[in-house]
């Protein structure tokens, strides 16, 4: 008998049943649908991540001298420990050799002669490829078969199929070698060869000038070469089966190599690896990554509940005389408690079952979304015991919701009902007990940690990283309670509208805004539902917005400039004059600078100096408005201004030699200071000079490179004399010859620097506000600092709260690179050289550029492009994984908040239509009364779409900043800026106010409709 009553009894409401339905069914599958999520993007964004992590942060290198006795054992040993630190990432173990020095052919007499190296490394043939010849391989004949680097070979002079002899510099043994093959490697300047530069040059300076290494194989190395030489193992795991879980202990595990392979007899093993700091940072990652997208899981939480108690508290208005009907009949509490569970599992239940296999067709429309799409994470989960749970657990919860309202009414008598019918308060339960207001106090302490700890991660009482409940449910916490506090302006506003209405001869408004105001509480439901979702989406879009909005300020802080490119100021192929001339020939370039960036001393403190051209500072210093009072046009004027006054003294034609005459009355050094077209600045040693007349010839193709060109004019901008160790000298040049002879003159008697052009006062700096600060120094103001123990007057040019390619919080200090050379040339400094150049390209597309780089590796630079940068940033899965749960949680708000008003709106017509018959009985249009109708639904909207818009920005000023972090869970670098877009929120605006206005002129015709069938 029950359960056909229970059936009976739900398809008697079966519109309320269907909006019941609706909501369950939307609040499962959309949170079963953001739990997969989750879940996929946390573990996708920790495997994508460990997959193109660079081999210097993945690998783990271990080191021990050996020889070819004890390298057996020792190999043995360090991989079983490594296997077992790697047990679930089996690692990829290669190994290196490096012997001891061998004399160059034909120096053995020598007191300090030139030396060659060997070496062997497992696998060169997978990394490096044949210039010519063949590989070596090993052999017991007396001669050694060798391959060598292309560049060790031409700095040598070798080639294939060469014999050579060496011998060794401690053992004097001599070695016959072969060289089988000239090679070059795939990547010279890759992470696997950190360390290994002689490899990658094939020739290091020092002490003595050493080349090689000349690579035999593993056999020949051992039994030739292994006195007691250093052995590299090196480790490079595979971590793509690796889930989040398994990070932690996996990083324990490697932490402790080292420690196991001294207690297993090899004390002098080193190991090292950034592994467990990239582990440990990517479990802190996940974890944040996790909570963050667990924000809007319980927004949706709160609205899903609120919509759903309030299609359950109208179910309950419909029946409470027929509760307090079967109640005067004898029904119990117990029975009538069993007849509204039992309806409620009868809509819950189906969704449970339904929810999960909806999920995955849900997150296929979101993987469609572009930045999920970029980012190549594919979402395709399938349904597993945690869906299920979840999707019960949310179903029964859901049912419960759905029953309360009914058992709360069901120890009321029919008399009691009766006489309850038709009132309505003006302040609801919640109002009145003033929960609203200790939801705030709630809500305002979540925030305040969110703000304190920038994460919803806090330490546990072990030490661990735990998901701090508080902090997470902070935002939902403060929209609820925004809203909740938005329902005590229902009454006030509604009598300050009935009191407007009144006045006016129009019958509609003033009855549509009389019944608002007659019963406001009929209408907060709906319009708390309605704020709390337009709420949601807007906070929804501004958290995308802004995250998009910082990766690309995050790009562009980093980068400095559209492409930047550092490397050695000097090379082989291309020269301190031959790099800025290739650099600004690359394709779309539209401005060149040199740039000095590195570390200085001021005033005692350490700072990172930045020098640009400030004539193209405009063109290429990418620095965000907000971070400086001024822009960097002018700043780059003020810093402009500290330039020499005067031209400096340019050489004519396109000279490739230089030559100068002086005189000197005693032995001096002297030093010229020439630079390029391009800003370029290098000094050229002229040596000693001896008493009497002197010649100095220069060629300029020596500091130009193999392949480089100089930019023209040159430029002289000054001499520099060193006079001997005691006494004075007085040097006099007479003529500096670049195509024809041009005089000069400059003397002294004590170290004397002669600059072309004069310094016009204090040296024009940009500061960051902390330095600033520290010097007390301000805006305009000039003081005297203390750079690098020499005392210089600036003046400051402007202060930033952020100095572009620095780490947050780090001093920085900016200057006009020409004025900056010239006051060290005026001190008698060497010029600060090139070590990195910003690139202005057309549009800001540095892609052409960036691929004529990678085309030239011989030219031994790295790139930063600060569009690349952007999309790597915007891609990372862990980084833009809030944005697909936002997505989902924006289109759930804005289904539940149409389904609420639908639902509300029809019921609240529906009572009424005996009304709406008097209306028309007494001679009220079916015009009026759907202006009627009209007047109060767009009441409840618009006092929603305000709230609600009010709401988001509240809240997304309080929290949008602060849950915008970097793929690492770390605080962004420059500041987050909220960013709300107000074109698409105000489109979004009026689409739902169109939709729902709609709804209601739906619903109007079908009233119509009705009563002409009941007439």
């Amino acid at each position: 008998m029950r359960g056909p009553l229970v059936v009976k009894r739900a398809f008697s409401e079966p519109l309320l049943l269907l909006a019941a339905f609706g909501s369950i069914l939307l609040a499962t599958t959309t949170l079963v649908a953001l739990t997969m999520y989750a879940s996929t993007i946390a573990e996708v964004g920790v495997r994508r991540t460990m997959e193109t992590a660079p081999l210097g942060q993945v690998a783990a290198t271990i080191a021990a001298p050996v020889t070819g006795e004890t390298f057996p054992a020792l190999d043995r040993a360090t991989r079983a420990e490594l296997a077992r630190a790697y047990a679930g990432a089996p690692a990829a173990i290669t190994t290196a050799f490096r012997s001891d020095s061998y004399v160059r052919p034909g120096q053995e007499s020598r007191k300090t002669p030139e030396l060659l190296r060997f070496g062997s490394y497992d696998g060169l043939d997978a990394h490096a490829k044949l210039v010519s010849g063949t590989w070596p391989n090993a052999t017991e004949r007396k001669t050694v078969e060798a391959a060598i680097s292309l560049s060790a070979a031409t700095a040598l002079g070798v080639k294939a199929g060469q014999e050579i002899t060496t011998e060794g510099r401690l053992d004097h043994k001599a070695v016959n070698v072969r060289i089988t093959g000239v090679f070059q490697l795939n990547d010279p300047f890759g992470d696997r060869w950190t360390g290994e530069q002689l490899l990658t040059r094939g020739v290091e300076t020092g002490e003595f000038t050493t080349y090689g290494p000349l690579m035999v194989s593993r056999e020949t190395f051992l039994s030739r070469f292994a006195t007691n030489v250093n052995a590299t193992w090196t480790a490079v795991p595979d971590l793509r089966a690796l889930s989040p879980e398994q990070l932690r202990p996996f990083a324990a595990r490697v932490t402790e190599l080292r420690d196991r392979l001294h207690a297993n007899g090899c004390a002098s093993c080193t190991a090292t690896s950034r592994l467990p700091e990239m582990l440990a940072q990517l479990g802190t990652a996940a974890l944040v990554a996790r909570s963050t997208m667990l924000i809007p899981v319980l927004q949706l939480l709160l609205l899903a509940a609120y919509a759903l108690m309030l299609t359950a508290r109208l179910l309950a208005d419909h029946r409470r005389m027929e509760v307090a009907l079967l109640r005067s009949r004898g029904a119990g509490t117990l029975r009538l408690a069993a007849l509204a569970g039992g309806e409620a599992l009868l809509v819950a239940l189906p969704c449970a079952i339904v929810a999960p296999f909806l999920g995955p067709p849900l997150l296929a429309l979101v993987n469609a979304l572009p930045w999920i799409r970029a980012s190549g994470v594919r979402l395709a989960p399938s349904p597993d015991l945690g869906t299920f749970a979840v999707s019960i657990g949310v179903a029964l919860a859901s049912a419960v919701l759905l029953m309360l309202p009914a058992l709360a009414g069901a120890r009321r008598t029919y008399v009691e009902e009766q006489s309850a019918r038709g009132r309505g308060g003006g302040r609801g339960l919640i109002e009145r007990a003033g929960a609203d207001l200790a939801l705030l106090v709630v809500a305002g302490l979540a925030i305040w940690q969110l703000r304190r700890y920038g994460a919803p991660v806090t330490a546990t009482a072990a030490g661990d990283l735990g998901i701090d409940p508080l902090i997470v449910s902070g935002p939902a916490l403060a929209l609820l309670t925004g809203g909740m506090l938005g329902l005590r302006l229902v009454p006030r506003v509604s009598k300050l509208a009935e009191r407007i209405t009144a006045r006016r001869p129009t019958l509609a408004p003033a009855l549509g805004v009389w019944q608002v105001s007659r019963r406001p509480l009929k209408y907060a439901g709906p319009a708390l539902l309605l704020t709390m979702a337009i709420a949601i989406g807007i906070v929804s879009m501004a958290t995308a917005a802004t995250w998009r909005g910082s990766q690309q300020d995050q790009a562009r802080h980093q980068a400095g400039a559209d492409l930047r490119i550092s490397g050695p100021p000097d090379g082989p192929e291309l020269g301190t004059f031959g790099r800025g001339t290739a650099f600004a020939a690359l394709p779309g370039v539209t401005a060149a600078s040199p740039a000095f960036r590195g570390p200085v001393q001021l005033s005692g403190e350490g700072a990172v100096l930045l020098g640009l051209d400030a004539g193209k500072l405009d063109r290429l210093f990418q620095l965000r408005p907000d971070l400086s009072a001024r822009s960097v046009a002018e700043m780059a004027r003020v810093l402009g201004s500290g330039r020499p006054r005067g031209a400096p003294l340019e050489l004519p034609g396109r000279p490739t030699t230089l030559t100068l005459h002086a005189r000197a009355d005693a032995a001096v050094s002297l030093r010229i200071m020439v630079s390029d077209a391009l800003g370029v600045w290098r000094e050229l040693p002229l040596g000693l000079l001896h008493p009497g007349d002197n010649r100095i010839d220069l060629d300029l193709s020596e500091i130009v490179g193999r392949t480089g060109k100089i930019t023209y004019p040159l430029s002289v901008r000054g001499l520099v004399a060193n006079p001997p160790e005691s006494g004075s000298a007085q040097v006099t040049v007479t003529g500096l010859s670049a195509d024809r002879p041009i005089s000069l003159k400059a003397t002294g008697s004590q170290p004397v620097a002669v600059a072309f052009g004069e310094l016009p006062g204090p040296l024009p700096v940009v500061l960051t506000t902390d330095l600033a600060a520290s010097l007390k120094l301000s805006a305009g103001q000039v003081g005297r600092v203390n750079l690098d123990r020499r005392i210089v007057e600036v003046k400051v040019a402007g202060l930033v709260d952020r100095m572009p390619t620095t780490a947050a919080d780090q001093p920085a200090v900016l200057a006009d690179w020409a004025t900056l050379q010239a006051y060290g040339l005026a001190a008698g400094e060497i010029p600060r050289p090139a070590t990195e150049w910003w690139l202005a390209a057309h549009d800001g597309d540095a892609g052409p550029a960036l691929a004529a780089l990678k085309k030239r590796p011989e030219w031994d630079v790295t790139a930063v492009d600060q569009r690349e940068l952007a999309e790597r940033l915007r891609d990372d899965p862990l980084a833009s994984g809030l944005q697909g749960a936002l997505i989902l949680g924006f289109a759930a708000a804005l289904a539940f908040a149409a389904l609420g008003f639908v639902v509300n709106a029809t019921v609240a017509a529906r009572e009424r239509m005996a009304e709406f018959t008097i209306l028309r009985a007494l001679g009220v249009s079916h015009r009026q009364v759907f202006g009627l109708l009209a007047v109060e639904q767009a009441f409840v909207i618009g006092l929603s779409l305000i709230a609600g818009t009010a709401l988001a920005v509240v809240v997304g000023v309080l929290v949008v900043p602060h849950i915008v972090l970097t793929g690492q869970a770390a605080a962004v670098t420059p500041d987050v800026l909220l960013d709300i877009p107000w074109a698409a929120t105000a489109a979004m605006l009026a689409l739902v106010a169109a939709v729902l206005l709609g709804i209601v002129a739906v619903l109007a015709r079908n009233l119509r409709g009705q009563r002409q069938e009941d007439l």
